[in-house]
């Protein structure tokens, strides 16, 4: 890598300064190259990630200072996370962060990445919950990140929304995430535990909305390897054919629903003929939500109204 700008201790006289400076421009230039030749499938946007991350800078202030000169600490932060990227680790992770819709994620090994369909699913969960006015109480049941949990809570702060997970290590990422979501986080509460054994019995019959993307990958599927080497597959796998827990879910949630509550489930596009079959022997509204390629990702299941 480059040399870089120093601190005001020890620093060179101006001209042998400028000979050793590196801009942020140059820095992005550089790591572009370096993934590049490492055969990285996306080089121009991870390098543009990787160095605004290091610089402190995004968007249109990055732009701006790319002309500045790079600091030993963004320096070495860029180097550890190129060294990171070129050993397969998903961008998602060298960056620690990820948006998804109005929040900014913190993410790592812990959690699954957040994807857009599940933005979907949060979406077609949102105007459910808008629908049943002030106060909703909502389950996002294996929440990981919190990512569908806490843009309920985000969006409409006066939903009551409990997240639950059976790791607790996915819930120490959920809380980091707590913290950021501003006035909604007074209203969110956290339960270990797996599905509905971390609510309170008391809730039964209670819940507004129950929604989760659960693990709905089949032990047999083939996966590339920045999935199978990185996200956690407790969050991934669901028996054989990938439905162990949508059952589950599925067959226990009459029991913690409100009569007028409502279900909303990720899957795959080929699980969905399955679920709503086992959907439509519960609930007399079932429907499927499209992600945004156009396949069949969510079901939504309700009592009549």
């Amino acid at each position: 890598m480059a040399d870089f700008q120093d601190g005001p201790e020890g620093a060179e006289e101006p001209e042998d300064l400028e000979e050793h400076t590196v801009s942020w421009a140059e820095l992005l230039a550089e790591t572009q190259g370096r993934l590049e030749a490492a055969g990285d499938d996306n080089p121009i946007y991870c390098a543009r990630l990787i160095t605004e991350e290091a610089s402190g800078y995004e968007g249109a202030e990055f732009i701006v200072a790319q002309t500045e000169p790079a600091t030993v600490r963004g320096v070495a932060k860029l180097d550890a996370m190129v060294a990171r990227r070129l050993a397969g680790e998903p961008i998602q992770y060298v960056i620690r962060h990820w948006p998804f819709r109005t929040l900014d994620l913190f993410v790592d090994r812990r959690v699954l990445i957040p994807r857009p369909e599940t933005e979907v699913v949060a979406g077609a969960a949102i105007d459910l919950v808008l629908d049943m006015g002030a106060g909703a109480l909502v389950a996002d049941l294996g929440t990981g990140s919190g990512a569908v949990g806490l843009s309920i809570a985000a969006e409409i702060p006066e939903t009551k929304v409990w997240l639950t997970d059976k790791s607790s290590e996915a819930l120490d990422v959920a809380r980091a995430n707590l913290a950021g979501i501003g006035q909604g986080a007074q209203n969110v509460l956290i339960s270990h535990g797996s599905w509905f054994e971390a609510l309170p019995a008391e809730m039964q019959g209670q819940m507004d909305l129950i929604v989760s993307n659960p693990p709905y990958v089949s032990t047999t599927d083939e996966l590339g390897p920045e999935v199978v080497d990185w996200e956690p597959s407790m969050a991934l796998l669901a028996g054989t054919d990938g439905l162990d827990d949508l059952r589950i879910i599925v067959a226990e949630s009459p029991r913690w629903l409100s009569k007028s509550g409502a279900l909303v489930l990720e899957m795959a596009p080929w699980q969905i003929a399955t679920v709503v079959g086992l959907c439509a022997q519960i609930f007399s509204d079932v429907k499927v939500i499209k992600d945004l390629a156009g396949l069949d990702r969510a079901v939504v299941a309700r009592f009549p109204s």
